[in-house]
């Protein structure tokens, strides 16, 4: 785990300015770090740098840009290669120096050219230079774990693990795109490939880019509607198979997430993902797992006691810590240092929290993520679910309040809230986002100009039937590695530790495309094979409850200690100055949420959500600007 950055650029882009772009993301890798320039043809400069968190191989044969025997290949890798030591047998013809996945990287391009990422199960963001061919390649692993972006300027092309580097550098130009604002005031982060300036990019998850003679190419070589489509010609229908190899695979992933040079741990929930992981992960240790919680004062955001049971019942040597509000509050002014784009998941502060818990005493630990996009398990499934089978009567509601009479005095409008949202929701690409549309209209008359939609407006590309599936889907593709994977890894690598995601690994996502749909949903069962393997680790009466998760008190900080920060924030004539926002409508909107307060979304008046990620805007705003 560690941070990289570099550029292919005829701009005479120093090695100082390349060390410092890298000494920005010290918190990445603070072991150890380096950074080299070579000639290409055609007058470009490659540059890469690296900040190296040792994982693996903790001697300096680990360092980074690492070179091929011949010299023919320079690479610098974030992330880890899990299935590394099997790739090594097969690739015993090459002389190898160290022990670390990163030459296997090298090894494996030698052999099999840039074909060879199809063979790499792990988290990864990895750029190699390839002077046999002059060409440069950037990759990202499949399901976007570990963070790329890429700036393409004047045909240069400048990469990162985070923004900060690329901000860092000479002449960037730090122009905010616009027309993302709306989606992101919205969804409350930017996916994949749009970033917050223009000429930005992310690369998209399981995707490659190449740069050759100033030339750029991107492709997808991993793409979740043509896999999940491939995995669904040979589906397992039988449901003790399926829970057989599910849970064999489920194994292998933890197994080899365990393979470290340094302390290794557990994040513990105690809900049935974090908890399943840990329990396989006991099974493969011969000590206590160490497991890490965090717990709050007030119930209804507590789950540390859950959390301790499953500890105590699997035998981990368990730390929780009980933290307040001031604690939690502290970590918002730190949010624009460590999410260097706006980004407004308010539970990145509780998952900044754990993850300095833990840091205490390990460098990796494991966590649940994916489990619920993969296996079903958000209510909003359930939602759609109900949604689709009652779509035919909305259809017909929403025909009757068209016609010219029910138009004109605004029936749909006088609808119960439910309904209206059943009714309204015709659009057929954006069919499993329904929701209040209030939301959506304010998220677009706050900013100026046109912008992209608040929904993702590409459902029918998925050509899935069943709602739900369709759901999940769009999930992975945005809201996973959007939103659930960038919070983590910032979080995480905020105190320099390594978080994995055994459920994300490329076997096991790729197994639960081949399952049919039942084995993960019957009758509002959730997660339902999930559930069931967790059961042979730990009894039901310890996991079987409603889902809690990381709770911020947004409405009582916007309303409390940050309404003065947040007054200031939608000041009219500062708003004017800036020239994003419109500044009455925000202004306006913003003084009516102070003065009626979380009056539910049936209202229209709980605006904590919107003014929350307009918060967070600014603040990161005032940072960089």
């Amino acid at each position: 785990m560690c941070g990289i950055c570099g550029f292919v650029s005829k701009q005479n882009i120093s090695l100082d300015q390349l060390k410092k772009m890298n000494d920005t993301m010290y918190h990445r890798g603070p072991d150890d770090s380096g950074e080299e320039i070579f000639q290409m043809k055609d007058g470009y400069q490659v540059g890469m740098a690296q900040r190296r968190l040792s994982i693996m191989d903790l001697s300096p044969l680990g360092h980074q840009p690492m070179h091929s025997r011949d010299k023919r290949l320079s690479v610098v890798f974030n992330g880890e290669i899990y299935n590394f030591s099997e790739l090594r047998k097969e690739l015993m013809d090459y002389p190898f120096q160290s022990s670390c996945d990163t030459e296997v990287i090298i090894a494996a391009y030698l052999k099999w050219g840039i074909e060879c990422i199809h063979r790499f199960n792990g988290m990864f963001a990895i750029c190699l230079y390839d002077r046999e061919t002059d060409e440069v390649y950037l990759v990202r692993d499949r399901i976007g774990k570990k963070p790329l972006y890429y700036e393409i300027e004047g045909g240069n092309l400048i990469f990162a693990s985070e923004i900060k580097p690329l901000m860092a550098r000479e002449g960037f130009c730090r122009k905010i795109r616009t027309e993302v604002l709306s989606r992101f005031l919205f969804q409350q982060y930017i996916n994949a490939p749009d970033s917050i300036f223009e000429h930005v990019y992310k690369l998209e998850p399981g995707s490659i880019l190449k740069f050759h003679c100033g030339e750029i190419k991107t492709w997808k070589y991993w793409d979740i509607k043509e896999v999940y489509h491939k995995m669904q010609e040979n589906p397992v229908v039988d449901y003790e198979q399926a829970k057989e190899e599910l849970k064999a695979l489920l194994k292998k992933a933890v197994s080899c997430r365990m393979i470290a040079d340094v302390p290794l741990g557990a994040f513990l929930s105690g809900g049935y993902d974090s908890s399943l992981m840990t329990a396989i992960a006991q099974e493969h240790s011969k000590e206590p797992v160490k497991t890490f919680s965090i717990g709050f004062n007030e119930a209804r955001y507590n789950e540390a006691a859950y959390a301790k049971n499953v500890a105590d019942y699997l035998g981990t040597k368990h730390t929780e810590l009980y933290i307040n509000e001031k604690e939690m509050f502290d970590l918002v002014e730190s949010i624009p240092t460590y999410y260097d784009e706006p980004f407004a998941d308010s539970s990145q502060i509780p998952s900044m929290l754990v993850s300095k818990l833990a840091r205490q005493d390990v460098t990796v630990a494991l966590s649940g993520d994916g489990g619920d996009e993969f296996f079903c398990g958000y209510n909003i499934y359930e939602n759609v679910h109900q949604a689709q089978m009652l779509d035919l009567l909305g259809g017909m509601t929403h025909g009757v309040c068209s016609l010219p009479g029910l138009k004109q005095i605004g029936m749909e409008e006088r609808l119960p809230f439910r309904v209206r949202v059943i009714a309204g929701n015709r659009n057929k690409e954006t069919k499993t986002q329904f929701g209040a549309g209030n939301y959506v209209v304010r998220a677009r008359k706050m900013v100026l100009g046109e912008g992209i939609p608040c929904h993702y407006p590409i459902e029918s590309t998925y050509q899935v039937s069943d709602w739900q599936i369709r759901r999940m889907l769009l999930d992975m593709d945005t809201y996973l590695p959007g939103d659930i994977l960038c919070k983590v890894d910032r979080a995480s690598m905020k105190y320099s530790l390594e978080a994995r995601c055994p459920i994300l690994d490329k076997d096991v996502m790729e197994y639960s495309f081949r399952m049919s749909h039942k084995l993960k949903y019957e009758k509002g069962n959730k997660k339902r094979i999930l559930k069931d393997i967790a059961y042979d680790y730990i009894p039901k009466e310890l996991l079987d409850r409603p889902k809690v998760g990381f709770g911020v008190p947004l409405d009582k900080w916007l309303r409390g200690p940050l309404k003065e920060q947040l007054m200031d924030m939608c000041n009219r004539d500062y708003l004017r100055k800036q020239g994003i926002f419109d500044a009455d409508f925000v202004a306006g909107m913003i003084e009516e949420y102070m003065r009626t307060g979380d009056g539910g979304p049936a209202t229209g008046t709980n605006y904590s959500k919107l003014s929350w990620s307009f918060f967070t805007f600014q603040q990161w705003y005032r940072a960089y600007f």
